[in-house]
Protein backbone atom coordinates (compact mmCIF):
# COMPACT_ATOMS: atom_id res chain seq x y z
CA UNK A 1 0.00 0.00 0.00
CA UNK A 2 1.36 3.41 -0.94
CA UNK A 3 1.70 6.51 1.18
CA UNK A 4 -0.84 9.38 0.05
CA UNK A 5 0.72 12.51 -0.47
CA UNK A 6 -0.05 13.95 2.68
CA UNK A 7 0.88 10.73 4.86
CA UNK A 8 4.36 10.89 2.89
CA UNK A 9 4.70 14.35 3.97
CA UNK A 10 3.60 13.98 7.46
CA UNK A 11 6.14 11.22 7.59
CA UNK A 12 8.58 13.37 6.42
CA UNK A 13 8.19 16.05 8.23
CA UNK A 14 7.73 14.23 11.24
CA UNK A 15 11.05 12.02 11.47
CA UNK A 16 13.10 15.24 10.32
CA UNK A 17 15.09 17.16 13.10
CA UNK A 18 17.63 19.28 11.21
CA UNK A 19 16.52 21.42 7.85
CA UNK A 20 19.04 23.24 5.59
CA UNK A 21 17.20 26.22 4.45
CA UNK A 22 18.97 26.90 0.90
CA UNK A 23 18.64 30.44 -0.41
CA UNK A 24 17.72 31.69 3.84
CA UNK A 25 17.35 35.50 3.28
CA UNK A 26 18.32 38.08 5.78
CA UNK A 27 15.86 40.17 4.46
CA UNK A 28 12.09 40.46 6.88
CA UNK A 29 10.07 40.86 3.57
CA UNK A 30 11.17 37.46 2.00
CA UNK A 31 9.52 34.18 1.96
CA UNK A 32 12.93 32.12 3.09
CA UNK A 33 12.77 34.94 6.50
CA UNK A 34 10.24 33.91 7.89
CA UNK A 35 9.78 30.52 6.97
CA UNK A 36 13.24 29.65 8.26
CA UNK A 37 11.78 31.56 11.33
CA UNK A 38 8.90 29.22 11.85
CA UNK A 39 10.64 26.05 11.24
CA UNK A 40 13.07 27.31 13.82
CA UNK A 41 9.95 28.03 16.59
CA UNK A 42 8.75 24.67 15.94
CA UNK A 43 11.90 23.41 17.08
CA UNK A 44 14.13 21.94 13.79
CA UNK A 45 17.50 22.81 13.53
CA UNK A 46 17.40 25.49 11.08
CA UNK A 47 20.69 26.01 8.92
CA UNK A 48 20.24 29.19 6.68
CA UNK A 49 22.37 28.51 3.26
CA UNK A 50 23.12 31.34 1.04
CA UNK A 51 26.36 32.35 -0.54
CA UNK A 52 25.85 35.85 -0.82
CA UNK A 53 25.48 36.57 3.40
CA UNK A 54 28.32 33.53 4.36
CA UNK A 55 29.51 34.34 7.54
CA UNK A 56 26.36 36.65 8.63
CA UNK A 57 23.78 35.38 10.85
CA UNK A 58 19.72 34.85 10.50
CA UNK A 59 17.57 34.17 13.80
CA UNK A 60 21.17 33.45 15.30
CA UNK A 61 22.06 30.47 13.25
CA UNK A 62 25.61 30.80 10.94
CA UNK A 63 24.89 31.41 7.59
CA UNK A 64 26.69 28.18 5.25
CA UNK A 65 27.96 29.41 1.43
CA UNK A 66 26.90 26.04 0.51
CA UNK A 67 25.48 22.33 2.15
CA UNK A 68 28.89 20.79 1.65
CA UNK A 69 30.34 23.68 4.81
CA UNK A 70 27.76 22.34 6.74
CA UNK A 71 29.42 19.40 8.18
CA UNK A 72 26.35 17.68 10.21
CA UNK A 73 23.65 15.52 9.09
CA UNK A 74 20.74 17.25 6.89
CA UNK A 75 17.22 15.45 6.79
CA UNK A 76 15.37 18.18 4.75
CA UNK A 77 17.01 20.60 2.01
CA UNK A 78 14.45 23.23 1.76
CA UNK A 79 14.95 25.46 -1.68
CA UNK A 80 14.33 28.66 -1.77
CA UNK A 81 15.49 29.37 -5.09
CA UNK A 82 14.00 30.11 -9.04
CA UNK A 83 12.84 26.73 -10.80
CA UNK A 84 15.94 26.54 -12.80
CA UNK A 85 18.61 27.49 -10.34
CA UNK A 86 17.33 24.74 -7.94
CA UNK A 87 19.41 21.77 -9.50
CA UNK A 88 21.70 22.97 -8.20
CA UNK A 89 20.62 22.95 -4.72
CA UNK A 90 19.78 18.93 -5.46
CA UNK A 91 23.04 18.34 -6.28
CA UNK A 92 24.78 19.72 -3.20
CA UNK A 93 22.21 17.93 -0.88
CA UNK A 94 22.97 14.68 -3.16
CA UNK A 95 26.32 15.11 -2.41
CA UNK A 96 25.91 16.60 1.31
CA UNK A 97 24.01 13.03 1.70
CA UNK A 98 20.60 14.64 2.65
CA UNK A 99 17.75 12.90 3.29
CA UNK A 100 14.94 14.49 1.42
CA UNK A 101 14.48 17.88 -0.75
CA UNK A 102 12.12 20.36 -0.72
CA UNK A 103 11.40 22.62 -3.14
CA UNK A 104 8.98 25.64 -2.21
CA UNK A 105 5.78 26.83 -3.51
CA UNK A 106 6.12 27.38 -7.53
CA UNK A 107 9.38 25.54 -7.05
CA UNK A 108 9.21 22.49 -9.83
CA UNK A 109 12.03 21.36 -11.18
CA UNK A 110 11.31 17.84 -12.73
CA UNK A 111 15.27 17.14 -13.91
CA UNK A 112 16.72 17.84 -10.24
CA UNK A 113 13.34 15.29 -9.08
CA UNK A 114 14.29 12.65 -10.80
CA UNK A 115 18.26 12.96 -9.92
CA UNK A 116 17.33 13.20 -5.91
CA UNK A 117 14.92 10.33 -6.26
CA UNK A 118 17.39 8.30 -8.10
CA UNK A 119 20.11 8.94 -5.49
CA UNK A 120 17.52 8.38 -2.67
CA UNK A 121 16.43 10.87 -2.02
CA UNK A 122 12.98 12.07 -0.67
CA UNK A 123 11.28 14.39 -2.75
CA UNK A 124 8.62 17.37 -2.57
CA UNK A 125 7.84 20.06 -5.29
CA UNK A 126 5.55 23.09 -5.32
CA UNK A 127 4.72 23.24 -1.37
CA UNK A 128 5.42 25.23 1.56
CA UNK A 129 7.20 23.43 4.88
CA UNK A 130 5.27 26.43 6.97
CA UNK A 131 2.00 25.48 5.56
CA UNK A 132 2.29 21.87 5.35
CA UNK A 133 3.25 21.96 8.91
CA UNK A 134 0.14 24.21 10.13
CA UNK A 135 -2.27 22.29 7.36
CA UNK A 136 -1.41 18.46 8.91
CA UNK A 137 -0.94 20.06 12.54
CA UNK A 138 2.29 18.07 12.85
CA UNK A 139 3.41 19.03 16.82
CA UNK A 140 6.73 21.09 17.80
CA UNK A 141 9.90 19.18 17.94
CA UNK A 142 10.53 18.85 21.92
CA UNK A 143 13.84 20.02 22.37
CA UNK A 144 16.34 19.01 25.21
CA UNK A 145 17.02 21.79 26.91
Amino acid sequence: MSLTLDDYIRELLSGARTIAVFGCSDRPDRPSYGVSAFLQRHGYRMLPVNPQITGERVHGEFVWRDLGQIGVPIDIVDIFRRPIAAGEAVDQAIAAGAKAVWMQLGIVNEEAAARAEAAGLKVVMDRCTKIEIMRLGIPAIETAD
